[in-house]
């Protein structure tokens, strides 16, 4: 089914309501949602609602929580997300790193116990908004231990995102979004909903055999997400435990804490405005661009995108077109429609994608 953005984020806002979120924190998680699947990172859009419903239900996640400032000087604050939806507490935490930052030239956010933190790219292109660059590092300390480390076939580590953001004077921010993983979790769940294989290098089953199907990652025992670059990635992906779960004082990977996705992430936020002139940097960021863009390309018609081209190019086109959902996604939609009485003019799904009991779904990073 294609759905208008608009309506699926009123839909979404309506859902978060009836769960138990004031007004503004329910838009505030539909939009985020729904942000996603327009930049076309579907497995941080609408997927998760079914999730985060029932992670609210369980007392794994609360709603309209604020976080709690442990410690904080002019340029640092170590804060707590008390467990709170990620797409609130998120917000919250860049706030007050932007603030500080605008009085002091950098800041250094050390968030911890958030909810999932949703798309971490949402951050970084909050900052550049502002005029700030940012750098974030992102763990989860329990039930988001999905990949194996180099040489071993066993989860150990989460997928641990890394994004950082640039402003640009004459268009959209430079994103760069991505995990020290082969392939983020939700991306399997999006491939298991519709019933399509992930891309070769991406998964082990339970044995360190390479697999495609997403059902064996979700089985018992369960397979696990391979590093990118080999040892590269997995030592990237250890040092941003070091920072988004011992720095914070959160927690790295741990199966003691297994019963909840539980983030950390460290921000560190720098107004570019404080280190020379706005001309300059913006000057410097728009020659190094045109420098980049203007390389030979393997095919005639090829092109070369900076970090977030892709995903405003996305976000154009399916603003204009609508955003697509599989049956199996749409159903699980439906089915959290019904259960908190939100009524809805979309139709039913067709046919799901296939059987998924007995899989183990955790709803990771």
């Amino acid at each position: 089914m294609n759905f208008p953005p608009a309506e699926l984020e009123q839909l979404t806002t309506h859902i978060f309501a009836a769960a138990g979120c004031e007004p503004a924190e329910a838009e505030r998680v539909a939009a985020r949602l729904v942000g996603s699947n327009l930049v076309g990172h579907d497995s941080h859009g609408v997927i998760r609602v079914p999730t985060y419903v029932q992670w609210l239900r369980d007392g794994k996640v609360f709603a309209n929580r604020s976080m709690e400032v442990v410690f904080e000087n002019e340029a640092i604050a170590v804060v707590d997300g008390q467990c709170g939806l990620g797409q609130s507490i998120g917000e919250q935490a860049m706030q007050l790193g932007i603030e500080k930052s605008a009085k002091h030239g950098v800041s250094v956010i050390a968030l911890r116990n958030s909810g999932h933190l949703g798309r971490i790219g949402d951050w970084p292109e909050m900052a550049a908004r502002t005029g700030k660059m940012s750098l974030h590092f992102v763990n989860t300390s329990g039930a988001g231990i999905l990949v194996a480390p180099f040489g071993g076939i066993e989860r150990r580590l989460s997928a641990n995102p890394f994004a950082a953001g640039v402003p640009t004077s004459d268009g959209e921010p430079i994103i760069l979004d991505m995990s020290a993983c082969t392939i983020a979790e939700g991306k399997i769940r999006v491939a298991l909903n519709q019933g399509k294989r992930v891309p070769d290098g991406c998964i082990i089953d339970s044995e360190g055999n390479p697999c495609n199907d997403p059902k064996i990652f979700y089985g018992d025992p369960p397979g696990a997400i391979l590093p990118i670059a080999g040892h590269k990635g997995s030592g990237l992906s250890f040092m941003i435990e070091m920072l988004a779960g011992a720095l914070t004082r959160g927690s790295c990977s741990n199966p003691t804490n297994a019963d909840r996705v539980v983030n950390g992430m460290l921000s560190i936020i720098i107004d570019q405005g404080a280190f020379g002139s706005d001309d300059s940097f913006y000057d410097e960021v728009r020659q190094f661009i045109d420098f980049v863009k203007s390389s030979r390309t393997v095919s005639e018609d090829g092109e070369i995108l900076v970090p977030g081209e892709m995903e405003q190019r996305t976000k154009t086109r399916r603003s204009a077109e609508g955003i697509e959902l599989d049956d199996t996604t749409w159903g699980q939609i439906c089915a959290t429609c019904a259960e908190l009485n939100v009524q809805h003019d979309f139709p039913a799904p067709g046919n799901t994608t296939g059987d998924q009991s007995g899989l183990s779904i955790p709803g990771g990073e």
